[in-house]
């Protein structure tokens, strides 16, 4: 058996389907499906059920893909380790971020670590929380800029920033001249929020749990709605379709005039969600995450609470 073969059996098991595993690991599906099949015959057992529109995993072939994923990290880990004998600064940091933070703070990051570090270039990518986990355990990304809470992964985890939420309404609305906003008051509201998949649309519901329980009011009008992106509810919300909460570094200054939206904080106790940097527990440059929080922690960003040194430490 081959790590590839290993790697393809990973991305199956994960997709659930042989032409998007192969797309993941950029290869032809009969390329794929080759090799998977040459390593059925070589264990003499069966790894997937082929369904017509979905590939399941046998019981043996859980226990194969588990074992398959450590040799994956454990490869990983020994080139990081080659790396580090090095110089763990120098080379690409593979980084992801979710969506809800990546627009916001890698335009600021980025200048931070051509700043500093420059030889160790960020190759980013944008995805859901539950996509960048699972690119982190196959040793596709390096580490992950993320929101909590999570699924618990066995990742190492360093808060980076609290992030407080504001709520935008549009001009004319009746809460614009609100000096604060209590989070019942959203239940007599059309809201607009992301779709299935984004961690802020459950930190939206977990500040108004209300909303998650109807999408009509008794009067038959549809009370929520969804949007694919921040900035396209913000659109949304200013053509006056209804309002929305949005994580204060989208929106860096609370008082922009010619602005067709106003942007009205929580009443105490606000509303936040941790950002923090995650990464595999096997990973050996360290000296980058540090660099990277480092970076982080330097970036102005609007509205966020840094983390001080007694915080970090119980946090660790």
């Amino acid at each position: 058996m081959t790590l590839t073969e290993l790697k393809y059996i990973v991305a199956v098991a994960r997709e659930r389907h042989f032409g998007r595993a192969a797309e993941a690991c950029f290869v032809s599906q009969p390329t794929l499906s080759v090799a998977i099949k040459k390593l059925e015959d070589e264990l003499n057992v069966q790894i997937f059920e082929r369904g017509t529109s979905e590939v399941s995993v046998t019981s043996v072939g859980e226990q194969i893909v588990a074992q398959a994923q450590r040799v994956l990290e454990q490869t990983m880990a020994i080139r990081e380790i080659a790396k580090q004998g090095k110089d763990p600064l120098a080379g690409p940091l593979r980084v992801g971020v979710i969506y809800t933070i990546g627009p916001y703070l890698l335009p600021s990051l980025v200048k931070q670590m051509i700043e500093t570090v420059p030889q160790m270039p960020l190759m980013l990518q944008e995805n859901y929380t539950h996509k960048l986990i699972e690119l982190l355990k196959q040793g596709e990304i390096d580490c992950a800029v993320m929101a909590e809470p999570f699924a618990d992964s066995g990742l190492t985890v360093r808060p980076l920033y609290d992030e407080p939420f504001v709520v935008a309404v549009p001009r004319g609305h009746q809460l614009a001249q609100a000096r604060s906003i209590d989070p019942d008051e959203l239940k007599q509201q059309t809201m607009l929020l992301l779709g299935s998949g984004h961690c802020f649309r459950d930190h939206v519901l977990g500040v108004c749990p209300e909303l998650s329980r109807f999408s009509q009011a008794a009067d038959g009008i549809q009370k929520t709605f969804e949007g694919s992106s921040l900035e396209t509810i913000r659109h949304m919300v200013a053509s006056g379709v209804g309002i929305t909460v949005l994580p204060r570094t989208s929106v860096p200054d609370l008082k922009a005039k010619g602005d067709m939206l106003s942007y009205v904080p929580f009443a105490d106790p606000v509303p936040d969600r941790r950002v923090v940097l995650a990464w595999r527990k096997s990973f050996t440059r360290l000296p980058a995450m540090e660099a990277l929080a480092n970076a982080v922690a330097a970036c102005e960003l609007a509205g966020v609470r840094k983390l001080d040194a007694k915080e970090l430490a119980e946090a660790a």
